[in-house]
C-alpha cells in the first residue's frame, strides 16, 4: 500500500490518478443528486462512497509516520467530515450539513501536481492558470454546498444545487437579482457572510486568475521561474530577463 500512495512505478501513478478520479467523482454525485428526492438507492451509494472514503483515510493514517499531526491538517479532517457526510443517511441527518466539506477532498490532488507537471505539458505551461481555476472552483462549490445544506427542505426557492448555485454567484458577483433570498434570520446571517467575506475572496481569486501576480520565465543563470509581471532583472540573481508578452516579437 505504501508504494501505490507514495511510489514512483507507473502502477503507483495510476493508482493516485484513479483516487482523483474518484474525487471527482464524489462531487458530481452530490450535484446530480440534488435534482432527486432522497431514494434507497441514493442512500445506498452514499453508503459505499462512505466506506470506500473510510478505508482511503484509514490506510493514509496507518502510512503516517507522524500519525498525532496528522490530525492537525485541514486534508484530514476533510476526510472524516467526507466519511460522516456519506453514512449520514444511516447515522441520521443530523451530520448532514457535514456534505459540504466533501469538496475538501479535492485537497488531496495538490499531492498529484509534480507527476501531472511531467505528465501533461499543458499543464506545466499553465499551472498557475489551472491552479487558480480550480481554487475558484473549490470555493464556489464550498459556498454553494453550504447554502444548499442550510436551505434546503426549509427554503422553497431553493429546490437543487443550480438554484443554490444561481443565488451564491449573483451574490458574489454583487448582481443581487433578488428573485432568490435565505429564509429565517439565519439566512439572513449567512447572507451578510457571503456578501463581506465571499465577495472579498471571490474577487481576489477571480484577479489571480485573469491576473496572475508572477509569470513564468526560467533565469538562464540561477534557475528561478516566477518573476514579477514586470520584472527587469532577476530578484535571484540581478540577471537581465526577457520576460514574453503579447508584444514581444
Amino acid at each position: 500500500m505504501r508504494n501505490l500512495y507514495e511510489g514512483d512505478s507507473p502502477t503507483a501513478h495510476r493508482f493516485r490518478y484513479g483516487l482523483l478520479a474518484f474525487d471527482i467523482v464524489t462531487i458530481g454525485f452530490v450535484v446530480v443528486t440534488s435534482f432527486f428526492a432522497r431514494a434507497p438507492w441514493v442512500e445506498w451509494v452514499d453508503g459505499v462512497f462512505g466506506a470506500l472514503i473510510l478505508m482511503d483515510f484509514l490506510v493514509r493514517m496507518g502510512l503516517e509516520k507522524q500519525k498525532l499531526k496528522s490530525l492537525t491538517r485541514l486534508a484530514t479532517w476533510a476526510d472524516i467530515a467526507a466519511v460522516l457526510s456519506f453514512l449520514a443517511p444511516i447515522a441520521g441527518e443530523g451530520v448532514g450539513f457535514l456534505r459540504v466539506l466533501r469538496t475538501l477532498r479535492l485537497l488531496h490532488t495538490y499531492q498529484t501536481l509534480a507527476r501531472l507537471r511531467q505528465d501533461f505539458s499543458y499543464f506545466r505551461k499553465n499551472e498557475d492558470v489551472i491552479m487558480s481555476a480550480l481554487n475558484l472552483g473549490v470555493f464556489l462549490f464550498i459556498m454553494t454546498g453550504l447554502i444548499y445544506a442550510t436551505q434546503y427542505g426549509i427554503n422553497p426557492e431553493i429546490r437543487n444545487y443550480v438554484d443554490a448555485l444561481y443565488f451564491t454567484v449573483t451574490t458574489l458577483t454583487t448582481t443581487g437579482f433578488g428573485d432568490i433570498t435565505l429564509s429565517g434570520p439565519w439566512g439572513r446571517l449567512l447572507s451578510v457572510g457571503v456578501m463581506i467575506f465571499g465577495v472579498t475572496l471571490f474577487l481576489r481569486l477571480l484577479q489571480v486568475l485573469f491576473r496572475p501576480s508572477k509569470v513564468r520565465q526560467e533565469c538562464q543563470v540561477c534557475g528561478l521561474i516566477l518573476h514579477d509581471a514586470d520584472a527587469v532583472h532577476c530578484k535571484h540573481c540581478g540577471t537581465v530577463i526577457h520576460i514574453h508578452t503579447e508584444g514581444s516579437l
